[in-house]
Formats: C-alpha cells, sequence, structure tokens
C-alpha cells in the first residue's frame, strides 16, 4: 500500500484525554507544560477540556465527555485530519462502560499515524520534540486503493454465492 503525505502545521491541533484516575496526572502535566501549550490548538473530552480551562485558563475546545460520545467524536476528528496529536492518559487497571471506543480511539491514531502517548513519559517526549513546533510531513497509508481492493473482493465473493 503507497503512502501519501499529510501536512502538519508548526501549530498543532493536540488532543488531550484523561480517564478520571489521571485527570489529575494530565492536570498536573499541563500545568508545567502550560507556555508550550498555549502556542497550539487545544481540544479535549469534555471533562478534561472543562478542567483544563477552569484551572488553567487554557483555550480548550471540549467535546463530549467520553463516555457520551466524545471518544467517537474525537476518533472522527483523526479520520478526517483534523488532530495531529494525542495525549491521552487512560487507566488501563480501570474497567470502564465505553472501553470499546477506547480501543477505537487508540485505533485510529496508529491507523492514520499521529503520535500518541498514553502515559507521561511519553508525552514528555513528545512534547519536548523539535518537530513540535516546526511543520512536518507525515506518512499516511492511502486507504483508498485498500477500499477499492476491499469493495470489488467482497462483492466478488458476494457473486459467487
Amino acid at each position: 500500500m503507497a503512502d501519501t503525505k499529510m501536512p502538519m502545521p508548526s501549530k498543532k491541533t493536540i488532543a488531550l484525554v484523561a480517564h478520571d484516575h489521571k485527570k489529575d496526572d494530565l492536570l498536573q502535566w499541563a500545568r508545567y507544560n502550560k507556555d508550550l501549550l498555549k502556542k497550539h490548538k487545544l481540544i479535549a473530552t469534555g471533562t478534561t477540556g472543562e478542567l483544563l480551562h477552569r484551572e488553567l485558563g487554557l483555550e480548550v475546545a471540549a467535546l463530549r465527555s467520553g463516555p457520551l460520545g466524545g471518544d467517537q467524536q474525537l476518533g472522527a476528528k483523526i479520520v478526517e485530519g483534523e488532530v495531529d496529536i494525542l495525549i491521552f492518559f487512560w487507566d488501563p487497571l480501570e474497567a470502564l462502560p465505553h472501553d470499546p471506543d477506547v480501543k477505537a480511539l487508540l485505533r485510529v491514531s496508529v491507523i492514520w499515524n499521529i503520535p500518541l502517548a498514553c502515559n507521561r513519559i511519553t508525552a514528555d517526549f513528545l512534547i519536548s520534540s523539535p518537530l513540535l513546533e516546526e511543520e512536518y510531513e507525515r506518512s499516511v497509508p492511502n486507504y483508498e486503493q485498500y477500499r477499492k481492493t476491499r469493495i470489488s473482493t467482497g462483492f466478488d465473493s458476494l457473486r459467487e454465492e
């Protein structure tokens, strides 16, 4: 599958998500990195976005709460190329009713090849990268060819039955 290039501007759109038991950790991380975060466009699931705005005064576009569809909204924005980086402090030890949404969000992040940090140390390395404030072209597989192959293969198998 051939790759295509997707431009990432110097001012990135950074999505911030944290499960309930990780919100304090994300808040501390964001407080420490506030000056860097202010240089970029921030988007977050509902409760996390409200917390970041209230506690740190950051401009954050808040979606719905994760369990109420916010994870899916964010996933759609990733698919549409509207998110450059995902910082997702998720709690791997807590079973959540919206676990399928969480898995889908992580999956689309990998499919669309966006930088993804799921813990504080990875977020530290990601946000301190010199690439954060530069234009960058990320490679993304050309899924149009994949879709065409899957559609023709799928219809062929239906005709044989």
